[in-house]
């Protein structure tokens, strides 16, 4: 740069003093200005050159040669001009003419040499000609693709038109049907309510009678007024609604279902309604009969469960994984809640629980039910349950469960074993009872006088029998009272008028042992008291009384007569005496004490503790 600068003053030092216009007069100053507008001339040639050098890199290398040359002798043209005053290379009248010729010339070179580059600059070569040509040819090509790409879319676009078209038909005409067979009406209505489109499943006919009128003129009171007000509701709110109205048709009174949307037009506004009418009269019907339906299954389903509540019967349902998913009431000691969701690893005992799942798997397998009766440990005691498995299915057959009904049958089978305890008691007692009859009847003919005496005496001795029985059958033949089995041998005597016998003692029960031989030990007491002591005439009177012994040692029964006629000694003993004495011994290990006083006979017997039956 300090080159340059040296190089321009020294330039400077250099220009005559009648070229330098800051240095000459008015006249002079602008013929030097008119000079160095000049000289700015020529320099913008190579300047120019430079420039469209730069910008046209596509020039030929003799276009490249013939600029450099333009621009050498441009760049030494204006040094010339720069250094030799105008005054001396033209010959002017005066110095104002030529400076504003110079200037005028300067000026207009100057504007014809800008145009002249920019043109130049402009002016495409051949090159960028073929350049373009092939740019041009390319993008016809594509625009010739994209013409043929836009024929084939057109082409396919009208065949897929074609397609919807037909589908679009198709989908109309099963939509037509099915609102034919749901018996459902379309139709529209302009904001005045009159009708101007109308589909309905009974043909076109009923449609072209309502286009052009009103709900005024087709509807009658009071469902008129109703659909009418919700219709003018939906054209003010623009919100859809429904409502049930019913409908005079030729097959009679029909319950319409009407949901009823604003129409609106291409400009949102709204321009009418649009309505679905369906005919639910059948699903009214329907759903009246299932509420009915609905209703006994519910008090039968009440019944069930209070019939199984007040039942020992449980009922339940598993899954195929034997998970518990309904049960009637509690179970093994667990309530309902306890049970839903476990399954048999839960509920059952262990000790129970392989027998169980084995036959529920059985039935499971094999689709049959399995009945079966088990006892099951609960949490107080074990009970016996009948169960019944049966496979549970769905509706196409297959086997999706169990359902299982368990009876307690725990009561009956302690019945059942207490039954089978009687039936074996019942075959001792018989052999027992056959044994006393067959001593009966064998001392009895020994000690009778004639057949008809044998008959009555064993007669009155098995009806004393007897007695004794009943009274241990009205009791399950567990026991029979003392007071009641004194009554019961001595009912014909107590029957009389200002009867001769008083009972007194406390509440006792003997077992069926002592019961049946005390009894017939009472029997015989009360024959010997009728034919030979107090019993015998009006005046006597017999006393039985019985109390506690000694703690622990049972109870004594006195049998005590009075007022009787005077009793003697026996000299032989007959079958009475024997089976009051030897019988009650032997057979009660009771002490028996029987006095033949001479005011009257007396009695007394202690039985052992272990023949009374305790009471709770």
């Amino acid at each position: 740069m300090e080159g340059v600068f040296a190089w321009l003053s020294q330039l400077g030092d250099a220009i005559p003093a009648d070229v330098a216009f800051w240095r000459q007069p008015s006249s002079e100053a602008m013929l030097a200005a008119a000079s160095w507008l000049s000289a700015l001339t020529y320099f913008l040639i190579p300047a120019g050159v430079v420039w469209m050098s730069w910008r046209r890199p596509d020039l030929s290398a003799a276009a490249r040669i013939a600029a450099a040359v333009l621009f050498l002798a441009s760049f030494a043209f204006a040094v010339w001009q720069l250094t030799t005053p105008l005054s001396r290379a033209f010959e002017f009248p005066t110095p104002d003419a030529l400076a504003a010729t110079s200037t005028v010339v300067g000026l207009v070179w100057l504007i014809v040499l800008w145009m002249l580059f920019r043109r130049l600059t402009n002016v495409p070569s051949p090159a960028q000609l073929i350049y373009e040509r092939e740019r041009a040819e390319g993008d016809l090509q594509v625009e010739v693709q994209r013409a043929n790409e836009a024929d084939a879319l057109r082409a396919q676009l009208e065949n897929t038109l074609i397609e919807k078209t037909g589908e679009l038909a198709t989908v109309s005409s099963r939509l037509d049907t099915c609102l034919r067979g749901a018996k459902v009406y379309l139709f529209s209505q302009d904001k005045d309510l009159r009708y101007n489109g109308v589909f309905g499943p009974r043909g076109d006919d009923a449609g072209t009678q309502m286009l052009g009128r009103t709900d005024d003129e087709i509807l009658v009171a009071p469902e008129r007024d109703a659909i009418t007000a919700i219709k003018r509701k939906v054209l003010e709110s623009g919100e859809p609604a429904e409502i049930e109205a019913w409908y005079e048709m030729p097959e009679g009174r029909v319950l319409f279902a009407l949901f009823i949307e604003p129409l609106k037009n291409l400009d949102g506004d709204i321009a009418g309604v649009r309505c679905a009418a369906a005919d639910i009269t059948r699903i009214r019907s329907l759903e009246g009969e299932q509420r009915r339906l609905a209703e006994e299954l519910r008090n039968a389903l009440h019944r069930y469960e209070i019939a199984l509540r007040g039942s020992n019967v449980t009922v339940f349902t598993q899954d195929r994984d034997l998970r518990y998913t309904s049960i009637s009431n509690a179970f093994l000691g667990r309530r309902v809640d306890q049970i839903i969701g476990l399954t048999d690893e839960d509920v059952v005992p262990v000790s129970d629980r392989a027998t169980i799942v084995e036959l529920k798997k059985k039935a499971l397998s094999s689709g049959e039910p399995v009945d079966a009766e088990l006892r099951l440990k609960g949490p107080s005691a074990s009970r016996w349950y009948d169960f019944h498995f049966e496979p549970l299915r769905d509706v196409e057959g297959h086997v999706v469960g169990l359902t299982c009904a368990a009876v307690d049958i725990t009561e009956r089978k302690a019945g059942e074993e207490h039954l089978r305890l009687l039936m074996r008691e019942l075959t001792h007692r018989s052999k027992n009872l056959l044994a006393v009859i067959q001593a009966l009847a064998r001392q009895t003919s020994r000690h009778a006088g004639s057949l008809d005496s044998f008959l009555e005496e064993f007669s009155a001795r098995l009806q004393a029998l007897s007695r004794s029985h009943d009274l241990l059958v009205q009791e399950e033949w567990h026991s029979a009272g003392l007071r009641d089995l004194v009554r019961s041998q001595l009912g014909h005597y107590l029957d009389r008028n200002e009867s001769q016998i008083s009972i007194e003692g406390p509440a006792v029960h003997l077992k069926p042992e002592a019961a049946q031989s005390l009894g017939l030990a009472l029997h015989e007491l009360a024959v010997n008291a009728a034919k030979y002591g107090a019993l015998s005439v009006p005046k006597g009177h017999v006393d039985i009384v019985w109390e506690q012994a000694d703690p622990g040692n049972g109870i004594v029964i006195r049998w005590i007569e009075r007022d009787g006629p005077k009793v003697a000694q026996p000299k032989k003993f007959g079958f009475g005496t024997m089976a009051i004495q030897r019988n009650l011994s032997r057979s009660l290990e009771a002490d028996v004490d029987l006095s033949f006083a001479e005011d009257g006979l007396a009695c007394v017997v202690t039985i052992p503790k272990h023949h009374l039956f305790a009471t709770a």
